[in-house]
Parts: structure tokens; sequence; C-alpha cells
């Protein structure tokens, strides 16, 4: 069984991407990894280039924004059709696996690699923000994706590179692993979160008004989020550690929660709960 990664990237720099810590994150079961990497403002190639790893495949384009959003899912695609594994499995830039979920994941790919009936493997999306140790689940943050999927040309991304379908439209069979999917696009200082909202504003993503254009992003009252007690992907270490908001924010989780058994435990978990209404 042969395993390729593949992604897409452009100006990780300039908006902070953790695109280096993700590629890192499942390299070790991946045969090779193809990285799309888009003409940028930045050094995010060289970045990239950095690796200096053999399973590293670099492909190098120019993004045709006139597509709005949907070049993000046409250019994946272009990733995607250079992958050989049996399984290719995607990462967005602000996505990273845990390294206790490599092993467990490998063997989801092996007995499912010869089934007709399983088309992809499902993650538990984490969706932090504002702190390494909040997370939403509140209406508009979905709550589960594929990331793994046969690699059998009958699968593409769609729409803004949300997920995956099968080409002749018939509903995707997938295996829940149950494993988390720790996506940190809205972990950042508030000044880069501000130009973050006005880049996906310029590619189709989001609509502001123009007190939000020209306003520092605020996160608000992290309280009214749930509390993530686990660990981090390892390769994540260095960010977590340096980020001052989040390291506020834990010293008052453990001084409000130091009672609780999944922070003494550092259970890698999320509530089964779902907020239906959209928290502002």
């Amino acid at each position: 069984m042969k395993v390729s990664g593949f992604t897409i990237v452009r100006n990780a720099v300039k908006f902070n991407y953790p695109a280096l810590e993700s590629i890192k994150s499942i390299l070790p079961i991946c045969d090779e990894f193809i990285v799309n990497v888009g003409e940028g403002e930045d050094e995010t190639l060289s970045m990239i280039r950095s690796l200096r790893d053999p399973k590293i495949k670099i492909i190098q384009r120019k993004w045709d924004f006139s597509q709005g959003k949907s070049v993000l899912s046409a250019e994946t695609n272009l990733a995607l059709k250079e992958c050989k594994g049996d399984w290719a499995f995607y990462l967005q830039a602000d996505e990273v696996i845990h390294e206790k979920d490599l092993g467990p994941l490998r063997k989801y790919m092996q007995k499912y690699q010869h089934s007709e009936k399983v088309d992809a493997l499902r993650f538990a999306w984490m969706h932090f923000y504002g702190s390494y140790y909040r997370y939403r689940i509140d209406s508009g943050w979905f709550q589960k994706q594929d990331r793994i999927i046969k690699n059998n040309r009958q699968m593409e991304s769609y729409d803004d590179a949300y997920g995956f379908r099968r080409k002749d439209l018939a509903p995707m069979r997938r295996i829940n692993t149950g494993k988390l999917l720790y996506h940190y696009g809205w972990v950042h200082p508030q000044e880069v979160m501000s130009q973050r909202r006005k880049n996906a504003e310029q590619i189709g993503f989001a609509s502001l008004t123009d007190q939000e254009r020209q306003a520092s992003y605020s996160y608000g009252d992290l309280n009214r989020f749930p509390v993530y007690f686990g660990s981090h992907p390892c390769v994540m270490n260095k960010r977590v550690s340096s980020h001052e908001l989040s390291r506020k924010d834990l010293d008052s989780i453990r001084g409000k929660y130091w009672w609780h058994p999944f922070r003494i435990l550092k259970v890698r978990a999320k509530t089964f709960r779902r907020v239906k209404e959209k928290i502002i």
C-alpha cells in the first residue's frame, strides 16, 4: 500500500499558515507528498523547499483567481492528479494531524484498501478559535470532514475545497475514524486575522462591512467556547507555547478547571454537545 499526501499553499508566511507543520505531521506515513505552491507575495516557495525531503514534489503555479473561491478546488484537483498512491491524504495548509493518530490511520487504510464499499476516511474537525485551548461547535462550523480518499480517479475536490465528492455524484461511502483534524485557521494575532479576513473577501469566501475591514479583529470573550484539555500535535509545540493569548487563556483554564479529569489526563477529545445558534 502506498499513500500520497497532497496540499495547496500560497502566501503561507504572510498569513501565518502552519504549512510546514501540516506537511510534517503526516509525512511519516506518506510515500510521496505533492505541494501545489501558488505564486504569491512572500517566501512560501523557499519555505517549502527548506524541508528538503525526497518525498516532496513541488508544483509551481499561478492560480487563476477569476474563478473566485473555486480556484481552491481547481488547484487541489491539480495536485490530486499528481498523486500516485493507493490513498490520497489531503490537508489544507492550516490543518494538522496528531502523531498519535498516524498508526491507527494507516491501519484504517490497510483495512479498507481493497474494499469497494469505502471511498473515504472521515475526521472530527476541531476548529480552534482565538486560543489553542478553545474551539467552535456552533452553527456554521462543520464538525466532520473527509481528508483521506481512495486515489481511483473517481473523487474530486469541489467548490472552495471544503471536501470531496464522487465524480458520478453518487453518495460518498465513508468510514468515521473518530480521529481529530486540528484546524488552526482562526488562532492568529488579531492583526493577522484582520488581513486574512480581507484576503478571504477578495477570493470570495466572505463579505465584510466597511467597519470590519478597518477594525482590528476581535475574538471576544473566549469563555463562551468549550475548552480543549488535550495535547496538540508535537509539530505545533513552538506555535502553541509562543501564542500570548493562549498562554493567558491556559492560566485561566488551570485556575477554573483544576479539578477536571480531562485536564489532569490531557484527554484529546471534543464535546458531543452541539450549539445550533451562531455565536457572535
